[in-house]
């Protein structure tokens, strides 16, 4: 959801009033190894992530580890945890995956709310349907997600939402300097009027009552880019069959081939005899997990 925002909490204005700019230049380079016990909560966590080669996982946790270093998460009358800021940056990473340089030069603070807000950043009182936003104006280079929201977007595959993706996508729409659901910097030229004529066919749909694809789609086609790409990444394989015109459009802006993945989230968890994810050929309970197996 993307808005101009004419206000903001208190709290909001204390915050950046503090906050040092960030620097044009590019982003910082992790220079460190992928922390073990991370990899332990993407395997659970993170079905992409369950998808890749080991050369995919490895440059997955590279962007994690590099945006981790770079986008300063901050929780607003919240505790922020690991899970959070895994979950955050595997949501910043997996629009953007197949492109191996870029850098989210458009955004410097996420900030996470304990769920629903409204246009004046209250999580209490009316209108608080607001699950998530990207700034403008003042409030350039800035995200705000419902944790309750970021978490579910993971839990439940099978609803075909991801509210932390559909913001970090209007960010990609916006590094053209225009979020209109035309993202410049990843379509070529000569995809664009198509791209828009499909765009304007799939709204038409949802304002006739028939489509699948989530109403709020329809809203514009920045929401609608938005939307469809929460359905490419969380049902690849039922968008493919009932919108292929739209699942190839998105194949080609995101470049990857995502009805290809089994994305079936296991109900299973790491256990003290699985093989260890760090691929040391351990036990679990002798290798990451022996913190949790004294």
């Amino acid at each position: 959801m993307t808005f101009i925002i004419l206000s903001s909490a208190v709290i909001i204005a204390f915050y950046f009033i503090f906050k040092k700019k960030k620097t044009v230049n590019g982003w910082k380079q992790p220079k460190t190894e992928f922390i073990k016990e991370w990899r332990i909560i993407l395997i659970e966590e993170v079905n992409f992530y369950n998808t890749l080669s080991k050369e995919e996982k490895t440059h997955f946790e590279f962007k994690i580890q590099e945006f981790l270093l770079n986008c300063r998460i901050t929780g607003i009358k919240t505790e922020i945890t690991t899970r959070d800021q895994l979950l955050i940056a595997s949501s910043a990473v997996i629009p953007i995956f197949a492109f191996k340089d870029w850098t989210y030069s458009n955004l410097s603070d996420v900030l996470i709310y304990p769920n629903s807000f409204n246009e004046k950043f209250e999580t209490n009182g009316p209108d608080r349907r607001i699950l998530g936003m990207v700034g403008t104006g003042y409030m350039d280079g800035k995200m705000i997600l419902s944790k309750k929201a970021l978490h579910l977007g993971f839990a439940n595959t099978t609803d075909k939402k991801n509210t932390a993706i559909h913001e970090f996508v209007h960010l990609i729409d916006k590094m053209d300097g225009n979020v209109d659901g035309i993202p410049h910097v990843v379509l070529d030229k000569q995809f664009t009027i198509p791209w828009f004529e499909l765009i304007q066919k799939k709204m038409d749909e949802i304002h006739n009552d028939e489509s699948d694809i989530n109403p709020y789609g329809g809203t514009n086609r920045q929401e609608f880019f938005a939307v469809a790409s929460e359905y490419f990444f969380e049902r690849p394989q039922l968008l493919a069959i009932k919108h292929p015109e739209l699942y190839e459009a998105l194949e080609v802006i995101f470049n990857q081939k995502m009805n290809k993945k089994n994305l079936t989230k296991s109900s299973s968890k790491l256990s003290r005899n699985s093989n260890c994810p760090c691929n040391s050929k351990l036990k679990f309970k002798k290798c990451c997990g022996k913190q949790h197996y004294k």
